[in-house]
């Protein structure tokens, strides 16, 4: 049987205006083209100007539709800015995905640095603050909208040892985004976090940066595997989209079985 044509041609972020954070590689940038395929424009935002501007090229090329606005989601000013790009070029917005993160230093308790830490949780915790405090009010101009944070498996299902900074600020993410969907859910306004397992992204490269740690952390999974970026993207796409009208609040476990995963 044929597919209809409107069905052909539909797609799930048609003219959505979405900001995307830490869009210069790793979940970020497989979640720029994904949703650039879906009718999306975009804004994205990362410290790395050349590596964003070559995914802008990317999507453009393809016809999709992009603007880059490069800084550093640790300065409120920042997130302020690309709420504004937003609506400069598009005149709104209607997603925020606050993906920008950092490993940090790792390191035992009795070793961390107040500074390391510090900034450890401005960079995964306060930054995403930052992005919601501007993201929000402009989605409740326009009847509503939808906030994801990216999260973790790590500090939620399975603790690792050194890891102690990254699981605090991450795990942070999951009660901001359950506050902020109670506050903000009479206006429609869509509140989640992803919580990936492993991922193979640069960042997720310098953790298991020899065979050996990435083997363990492939057998942290069910499927044994660690996730390619494009497949958290597609769990991004759907609580970006209308398909997840009715999710708010949620910690979206995208894992690979990592968190009933008990294999030795």
């Amino acid at each position: 049987m044929p597919v209809p044509d409107e069905l052909e041609e539909f797609m799930l972020l048609q003219d959505k205006i979405v900001i995307i954070t830490g869009a210069s590689s790793g979940i970020g940038a497989a979640s720029a083209k994904l949703f650039a395929s879906e009718g999306a424009k975009l804004v994205l935002g990362a410290r790395g100007e050349e590596r964003l501007d070559h995914i802008v090229t990317e999507i453009t090329g393809a016809g999709g539709t992009a603007f880059a606005l490069a800084g550093d989601v640790c300065d409120e000013s920042y997130a302020k800015a690309l709420v504004n790009a937003a609506i400069g070029e598009y005149g709104g917005l209607d997603v925020g995905f606050n993906n920008a993160g950092t490993l940090g230093s790792p390191g035992v308790l009795g070793d961390i640095d107040e500074g390391d830490w510090n900034q450890t949780l401005q960079t995964n915790l306060t930054s995403a603050m930052f992005g919601a405090k501007y993201q929000v009010p402009e989605m409740i101009k326009r009847g509503g909208g939808s906030v994801i944070f990216t999260s973790t498996f790590v500090g939620h299902t399975i603790g690792l040892p050194g890891m102690t900074a990254y699981a605090a600020s991450k795990m942070g993410l999951l009660g901001m985004a359950q506050c902020l969907a109670v506050e903000y859910g009479g206006a429609n306004v869509r509140v989640n976090a992803l919580v990936p397992g492993g991922t193979d992204t640069p960042m997720a490269a310098t953790f298991a940066s020899d065979p050996e740690t990435r083997a363990m952390v492939e057998k942290f999974h069910a499927l044994g595997r660690i996730a390619d970026p494009l497949e958290i993207a597609k769990a991004a796409l759907f609580l970006a989209s209308d398909a997840s009208s009715f999710v708010t609040g949620s910690a979206m476990i995208v894992d690979g079985g990592n968190s009933i995963c008990k294999a030795a």
